[in-house]
């Protein structure tokens, strides 16, 4: 009974002590510089970026997303996107059509990040989609709420404003969180609410640790932000947005969609509409980046695990102590 018994206390222990693959999150607000610093320290330390950028999955947004510019190659019987000469992965790939679920990045991303590993590369995820990198770092098992067609429709003749009050109403954590362009999340934080009763912010259940994990922020003062935000916006125009959300419209993607709802697209509806003129769009586009990086941050400063750094050295010698151990 005793050698079972020690048996059972070092099976406990192997499972107590055994090493999880380390994993490493830069994220932060928007035109924050996560992008500059995945690259570098992907470069530095051998690295694979995994993308937490809703926005950047779809393919034919490469202006108002800010994807970096890369190429397609073959690796084997798949391709790959450099950047670089640096692999992303869960960028570039899904139709503007195409839905993509919160529990479809985490699976995905799981994926990446175990075969960066295989290839003797470490997984750096970088984005400043919350809940995407919420849901990998925890592991998080997200509600299975069944989706609702007439309850979606109900909620579609609604403006995003009456939806948002009444997402305040029934869960004002996700409220908080939630793009208040992006219609469709907001819909469907809506439908889980109402179909199951409990808020959806509270549906969310952390699963066991996958990866040892150390999250960066990058730390940029507000006024510094925002002037990269109109400045960007700025560049965007000259680098050809407008040509791009034309396009879009024309191939008939439809403002509903996740895709085209979202910060830098959605805000061209009212031009295309004729209801503002072309300056006004460029307005509320800025406008509503600015405080989206303010919601971005809100919720990340909620996570006291996150390591803020100011400057990259920080973060790199972060991350070199962090491979180091043992």
């Amino acid at each position: 009974m005793e050698s079972v018994n020690n048996l059972r206390n070092q099976c406990f222990m192997r499972k107590e002590t055994r090493k999880l693959p380390k994993l490493i999150v830069i994220l932060g607000p928007t035109a924050g510089g996560k992008t500059t610093w995945g690259l570098k320290l992907a470069k530095k330390f051998d690295g694979e970026i995994i993308s937490a950028d809703s926005r950047q999955i779809f393919k034919k947004m490469n202006i108002g997303t800010a994807k970096a510019k890369g190429e397609w190659k073959r690796d084997g019987l798949r391709k790959t996107y450099y950047v670089e000469g640096v692999p992303h992965h869960l960028i570039d790939f899904l139709d503007p059509g195409k839905n993509f679920a919160v529990p479809e990045f985490r699976d995905k991303a799981v994926k990446w990040s175990k075969t960066a590993h295989k290839n003797g590369r470490i997984p750096i995820v970088a984005g400043g989609t919350g809940l995407y990198i919420h849901s990998l770092v925890d592991n998080l098992k997200i509600p299975s709420v069944a989706p609702n067609r007439k309850l979606r429709k109900s909620l579609k003749d609604k403006s995003n404003q009456e939806l948002m009050k009444l997402l305040k109403a029934l869960d004002p954590k996700s409220a908080n969180n939630v793009d208040s362009n992006n219609t469709r999340r907001i819909i469907r934080a809506l439908e889980v609410c109402i179909l199951s009763g409990t808020p959806f912010s509270e549906q969310q259940i952390k699963g066991e640790p996958i990866f040892d994990v150390l999250q960066i922020g990058i730390d940029t003062p507000r006024e510094v932000l925002y002037k990269r935000i109109n400045s960007r916006v700025d560049e965007m125009m000259k680098l050809g947005l407008l040509k791009e959300v034309e396009g879009l419209v024309k191939q008939k993607y439809g403002w509903g969609l996740s895709s085209m709802s979202g910060i830098g697209y959605g805000q061209f509806k009212g031009y295309f509409d004729g209801e503002y003129d072309l300056d006004r769009a460029i307005e509320l586009l800025k406008r509503d980046t600015r405080r989206y990086s303010k919601r971005q941050l809100t919720w990340f400063k909620r996570d006291d695990r996150i390591k803020w750094c100011k400057d990259y050295k920080k973060a790199e010698k972060l991350v070199k102590d962090f491979l180091s151990e043992k």
